[in-house]
């Protein structure tokens, strides 16, 4: 926005500007101002500079409907680890946040500075404001659908429904055309519709917080009293897992899972280990009689020898599908975080 106003204040009577990213976040200038991708400016330039009378015309833009590959994660996507507690993974998911057309008050104008004395209902906007919409929206639907549900079954049913490829089926990439990783995306890209009907969810209960709360030395509820061997906070009952500081060691946490899907269903395991991590999962095989029945399982991580690295991040996943679910439904992916 400065440099297209810089360029009126000189005199010049449209901006051309350089986008050093794989897309263009729409603005409202004020002046005639028009964004290309950087690979584009070498070509520009030497036009202006060979051509005895170079010229330009800029054009209105237009709305393309499926574009590809879609989506990919912006460059002002927030991202993990968290800092907070890397045991715990954030971001939780990603959503469309990207050049969105929101409604937008009258009282301000679309660049809300003292300069623009323009009067819109809609605005093109893009940020973690516009994702965070669509994701209450599918929460609410959700709810809708399933009123006894808790707010973490409804997390875990959107986390372990998502996908962490676009719609050409390559990974999701972030703004620089590299894989992104669960650090940018968390469990991946929402999709509401597959939420509705997750077959298993990782459901977190008050106590579950209370004893993670433990493990960060928080007391919130006096009537609760911590255990003498408090629980690492990675067994926090979560639709991801996240282990920190590692170095070397072998870790075991426990995970519990609730059938929501089909009353008699049996779910089998899949897994793709961090690079340099060797990861065992106990039992292989849930089978489950009944809907609402829980059933619990230990993962294991250990660090492959000579793993002495500090502060590297290795990613995996898995997954439990009853056959039925791997055909119309999302594998039930869990990404989990190794740091040394």
């Amino acid at each position: 926005m400065q440099a297209s106003m810089e360029v009126k204040r000189a005199g010049g009577v449209t901006a051309i500007l350089g986008n050093t990213f794989n897309e263009i976040q729409v603005t409202p200038f004020l002046d005639p101002t028009t964004v290309v991708f950087s690979y584009s400016l070498t070509t520009i330039q030497t036009y202006i500079q060979t051509e005895k009378n170079p010229m330009a015309t800029l054009l209105p833009g237009n709305t393309l409907i499926g574009t590809r590959p879609a989506p990919l994660m912006a460059p002002f996507t927030s991202k993990g680890p968290n800092r907070v507690d890397p045991n715990i993974l954030k971001p939780h998911i990603t959503a469309p946040g990207f050049n969105i057309l929101a409604a937008w008050s009258e009282a301000s104008s679309p660049l809300k500075i003292p300069e623009d004395h323009r009067v819109v209902k809609y605005n093109m906007q893009s940020g973690t404001s516009m994702s965070c919409p669509h994701v209450s929206a599918a929460i609410a639907l959700l709810k809708s659908v399933h009123p006894d549900w808790s707010s973490a079954a409804i997390r875990s049913a959107l986390m372990t429904t998502s996908t962490t490829n676009n719609v050409v089926g390559r990974p999701i990439t972030n703004s620089t055309g590299s894989d992104a990783n669960p650090f940018e995306y968390g469990a991946g890209h929402f999709r509401p519709s597959r939420a509705v009907d997750p077959g298993l969810i990782y459901d977190t209960t008050y106590t579950d917080y209370l004893l993670y709360l433990c493990s960060q030395n928080i007391s919130v509820d006096s009537s609760f009293n911590c255990p003498e061997k408090v629980p690492a906070a990675s067994n926090l009952n979560y639709p991801s897992l996240a282990i920190a500081n590692m170095r070397g060691s072998t870790r075991t946490v426990r995970r519990v899972v609730t059938n929501v899907g089909k009353s008699n269903s049996t779910y089998f395991l899949a897994v793709r280990s961090p690079p340099g991590y060797f990861v065992d999962i106990v039992p292989k095989t849930l089978r489950f009689s009944k809907l609402g029945e829980k059933h619990s399982f230990n993962i294991t991580v250990r660090a492959q020898r000579g793993i002495e690295r500090r502060n590297v991040f290795s990613f995996g996943w898995y997954t439990w599908s009853d056959g039925v679910h791997v055909v119309q439904l999302q594998y039930h992916r869990r990404n989990w975080i190794i740091q040394l």
